[in-house]
C-alpha cells in the first residue's frame, strides 16, 4: 500500500506564490510516476502535470503551462507543485497522485486526500 499526504494549501492573495508538497510512503517500489491534479466543484478533475522518479522529465497540461512547476525530491519521496502569480481561478482542491506502471500501463494508482487552495483578490 502507498500513502500520499499533501500539504501547503491555504488562503493566499492574488499575485502571490505557493508551493504544495506531496509526501509518499509505503511500498513505493515501481511507483515512479508522480502527478498533480486540481478539482473544482462542478467541474471534472483536471490534470496539471506529471513527473517521473529519477528522470529529469516533466509534462504539463496546456492549461497549466507557464505558472505551474512540478518537481520531485527523490531522496525525500516528495513531489512538489509551485504556483506563481496566483489568480482567483487557481482556487480549488489540489490532489497528488502516484502510479505504478508495468510495460507502460498503469497497474495501480494512489491518491492523496487533497489540499484546499483559495486565492483572494
Amino acid at each position: 500500500q502507498v500513502q500520499l499526504v499533501e500539504s501547503g494549501g491555504g488562503l493566499v492573495q492574488a499575485g502571490e506564490s505557493l508551493t504544495l508538497s506531496c509526501l509518499a510512503s509505503g511500498s513505493l517500489g515501481g511507483v515512479d510516476i508522480r502527478e498533480w491534479y486540481r478539482q473544482v466543484p462542478g467541474k471534472e478533475r483536471e490534470f496539471i502535470a506529471s513527473t517521473k522518479l529519477h528522470w529529469d522529465l516533466s509534462t504539463y497540461s496546456d492549461s497549466f503551462k507557464g505558472r505551474f512547476t512540478i518537481s520531485i525530491d527523490n531522496s525525500k519521496n516528495t513531489h512538489y507543485l509551485q504556483i506563481t502569480d496566483m489568480e482567483s481561478e487557481d482556487t480549488g482542491v489540489y490532489l497528488c497522485s502516484a502510479r505504478r506502471l508495468y510495460k507502460g500501463s498503469t497497474m495501480e494508482e494512489y491518491w492523496g486526500q487533497g489540499t484546499q487552495v483559495t486565492v483572494s483578490q
